[in-house]
This record gives structure tokens, sequence and C-alpha cells, in this order.
């Protein structure tokens, strides 16, 4: 019977596949990260700097840490900044690890690097990031300014706020994607949270959240919000909320090096 069933749908134009599951068959599980995204966050990125301007346009001076709660030792690790001994140990890149860089004014090139991994392209620093959806991806031998970045599409249970997947009536309740893209990286090398030398240690935890919408008129966003947990040199987890702007191409995407001599301070 299952075998007249397909051939009449191969004959009729149908999908043999579908028939061939029986109805009411769960549909089959995207079989890659890439396949299973909710939302397309590919393509170039401009942030968009709407707030905190004199921290994220220019570098301000030293002992200008406002609004990031550092305990005694962050305090202390801050007033010592010299961005001149950084330049001349190899550390001028301290601004451009992952839990600093996405506040500074970079454009994004997003792309999958394969079907388990998205690969994150940042011009300012000409950094890359890497999210690893594969939990078996090899662990770092030592700790780099980008850390290891673990990823998942978020899920939400069904019922809280999220229509169930494939909309139909008789869904079970359970887990299902939201739009969100969750990573959490560790294993960075010390940095800066601000190019002043706000400092964030090696044992730091990134918790990021990728979120894209699209506007009426058009435009697309990248909204990122980012949770630093620190106890080395932080009070408390600090939190931002950074927006990116989609760009049509890449005609304004220009990767340039770490700075090699030392900033002018603003005021």
């Amino acid at each position: 019977m299952k075998n007249t069933l397909i051939a009449f749908a191969l004959v009729a134009g149908l999908p043999a596949v579908a028939l061939a599951q029986g109805r009411g068959a769960a549909p089959q599980a995207p079989s890659t990260p890439k396949a299973a995204a909710p939302v397309d966050l590919t393509g170039y990125w401009a942030a968009a700097i709407t707030e905190d301007w004199r921290f994220r346009m220019v570098t301000p001076p030293k002992g200008d840490y406002a609004s990031v709660p550092l305990n005694a030792d962050g305090t202390k690790a801050a007033d010592t900044w010299d961005p001149a001994k950084d330049i001349a140990g190899g550390e001028q890149c301290r601004a451009f690890g992952a839990a600093g860089v996405m506040r500074l004014p970079v454009r994004l090139h997003v792309t999958w690097q394969d079907d388990t991994t998205l690969k994150v392209e940042i011009d300012n620093g000409n950094q890359i990031r890497l999210f690893h959806f594969d939990k078996s991806a090899p662990a770092l031998a030592q700790a780099d300014w980008q850390g290891l970045s673990v990823a998942d599409w978020e899920t939400v249970q069904q019922g809280q706020g999220l229509a169930p997947a494939g909309g139909g009536r008789g869904n079970a309740v359970g887990a299902a994607l939201s739009g969100s893209l969750k990573v959490v990286t560790t294993k960075m090398k010390p940095g800066y949270l601000r190019r002043n030398g706000v400092p964030y240690s090696g044992n730091a935890v990134l918790t990021e959240f990728f979120d894209r919408t699209r506007e009426p008129n058009g435009d697309a966003w990248l909204i990122l919000t980012s949770l630093v947990d620190d106890p080395a040199y932080l009070t408390q987890p600090f939190m931002l909320t950074t927006h990116f702007k989609r760009e049509p191409d890449g005609s304004k995407f220009n990767p340039r090096p770490c700075e090699v001599t030392p900033p002018v301070l603003g005021k």
C-alpha cells in the first residue's frame, strides 16, 4: 500500500517523501545549524554609534571609566594603562578582543565558514570571530584575542509567547527556535572593555545574543546584547546593547590592523 501511494504521488507531482513519512508525521529536523537558522545574520553590517559616542569614537583619557562596574583591582588596572607599553610588548590588540571589539566603530562581514561555523570578520583591528555550533570543536591550545565561542540557536518552550513550530493545530508542546543566536565566549586573552585600558581578565566570560529586525522601510538591524562576567575586575556583570545596520554590499568594508602608534586621547 505504501509503495502504491508513493507511485501515485510521483504521477500527481506530489512530494513522495512527505507521503512516505505518513500523514501527521513530524517534519524532519534540519540536518545542520546552518540549515536550522531561524534568521539570516549573514551580510555586511555597520555599527551605529548612537550611544557612548565619547567612549567609542575616540579614545577616552586614562581614568575615565564611567558606567563600568569596576572593583578595586579593576580600577587599579585601568589607572595604570600605558598604550605605548602595550604596543612595545606586541599587545596593541587588547582593545580588539572579543569582549571589547564589538563596541568600536566597526563593520562586520558575517558568513558561514561551513555548516556548523558562523564567521564574523571585523574590519577595525582586522579580527575574525568564529562561532562554533559543533560542541566537539577542538579546544584552543592557548587563549587568544577572540577566545573560544560556542553558539546555539536560542529555543523557547511553546506557550511562552512563541507560536508552535509549523503553525498547525495539535502540535505537541516542546522547544521551538526563536530568532536569537546565543554565543558564549571563554579562553580570551586579557583585554580592554574600552580603548583606554578598562580591563577584563583572562577568566572573563562573554555571553552574547544576536537578533535581526526587518523594518517597514526595508532597513535591517542586527541587535547585539552582551554580558561580560568577570569577578576579577567587575563588581557585577557588565551589560550593553549595540546596534548594527545592514549595508547593501562590502564597498565600505575596510580591514585595517590594530593601532601601532599610541592613540590620541579624547577630552
